[in-house]
């Protein structure tokens, strides 16, 4: 049975919420001030019909938006749009009783993602659809950089060789590297061996193991030229990662000693190691041997040196940081609680915050701004554009 209802406001995943006999409900693709017909279990709704919609409407862009799960706001005018992903930094801040605002929002979409998860299912090839564990079938995804145009046809054709399993890709400079994980124990590695030449790709695995490669996926960051292990973190565009290897260097201008934690391969550490003695440290192994086979063959940079470290299970201490006069950290989604508490501790000068879940970030930020630190140009950065993740640049200093 349907139900007419107000739109009040947009919820975290960029649902309209709603009441109902003073309960909230969610309804994916409504903006607030509609009213809107649903039809609703429990307190997910499905969109039936709009009655009066918002001045901030727009028409998506994508054929497969009201289906594919993988964009949640190509609905939303800019002005909106901005203003919702700012809220979602802002609010959490609010919450731990941090006021304040986003100073910059940055588009940071360039030429499109160059990383992906696609779905290879009986149904089809795409993303999987919102709330469900079925997949929209797609030929083409324009939110991707042009070199993974062919990434829905690679997907089907991997379906056809070894049926449903999930793949990944990146684009790099020497080509694509194209990671498929299945379920199967025995999947067949060498009915994958053909589309490695078919669509030219730079290397190909199978649950972790080598398939096949015709030459080492790389990536170009400052004057490095790193081979990327297989799995391993890149920023999902390269605008995005541009913009905040920059945003790093300006904040730690004049540094003489910076720390890297959590450098993953290196996009900050092979750029600050222009002008900086870096230390640079992470728990994934591969990471840690890729940076620094670069490193060994890369002019121009000061010391940098790279260590294997678990910052969760041994964080540097305030003892150790005593030598820095820069840190910078770029964290996963847990955030990094007991290495932000060593910082709080710590006489180290300047801080920068890379960090993908504002709720995590609200709760580092709470424990720096504890220690003194005061925080200073929060910025929203937008490489996850028309999805309700949001990227953030933040400076603490002394």
């Amino acid at each position: 049975m349907s139900t007419i209802v107000t739109i009040q406001s947009l919820g975290q995943r960029a649902e309209g919420v709603a009441e109902i006999d003073g309960k909230r409900i969610f309804v994916p693709r409504a903006l607030p001030g509609e009213r809107v017909e649903i039809e609703h279990d429990g307190d997910r709704a499905d969109l039936l019909a709009i009655e009066n919609a918002s001045p901030a409407r727009i028409a998506p862009f994508c054929p497969h938006f009201e289906q594919c799960g993988g964009c949640q706001t190509q609905h939303m005018d800019t002005g909106s749009y901005q203003a919702f992903k700012s809220s979602l930094i802002e609010t959490p801040l609010q919450f731990a009783g941090i006021q304040t605002p986003v100073s910059r929002f940055v588009d940071a979409g360039g030429d499109g993602r160059r990383r992906a998860t696609l779905h290879a299912r009986r149904e089809g090839s795409g993303y999987m659809r919102a709330r469900s564990h079925q997949v929209e079938p797609i030929e083409h995804c324009p939110i991707l950089v042009p070199a993974l145009a062919r990434a829905p046809a690679m997907t089907s054709a991997v379906y056809q060789a070894i049926g449903e399993a999930d793949v990944s890709f990146t684009a790099t400079l020497t080509g694509l590297d194209v990671a498929v994980r299945t379920g199967k124990k025995r999947a067949n590695a060498k009915a994958l061996e053909p589309l490695v030449a078919r669509f030219r790709l730079a290397r190909l695995t199978l649950n972790g193991e080598m398939v096949l490669q015709t030459q080492p996926p790389a990536v170009r960051m400052g004057l490095a030229t790193v081979e990327l292990p297989s799995g391993s973190f890149l920023q999902a565009t390269k605008a995005a990662e541009n913009f905040l290897a920059e945003y790093v260097i300006e904040a730690l201008k004049g540094a003489k000693n910076a720390a890297d934690l959590f450098c993953g391969v290196g996009p900050f550490a092979f750029r600050l190691a222009q002008s900086s003695k870096v230390f640079a440290a992470d728990s994934d192994d591969a990471a840690i041997k890729a940076l620094d086979q670069a490193r060994r063959l890369t002019r121009g940079l000061k010391q940098l040196t790279a260590q294997r470290r678990d910052l969760f299970r041994e964080e540097m201490t305030r003892f150790e940081l005593v030598d820095f006069d820069a840190v910078v950290l770029d964290p996963p989604r847990a955030g990094a609680a007991n290495q932000v508490r060593e910082l709080a501790a710590s006489k180290v000068k300047t801080i920068v915050m890379i960090a993908c879940d504002p709720k995590t970030f609200a709760r580092d930020a709470a424990t720096l701004i504890g220690g003194g630190y005061k925080l200073d140009n929060l910025v929203a950065v937008d490489q996850f554009v028309h999805s309700t993740h949001i990227e953030i640049a933040a400076t603490f200093r002394r």
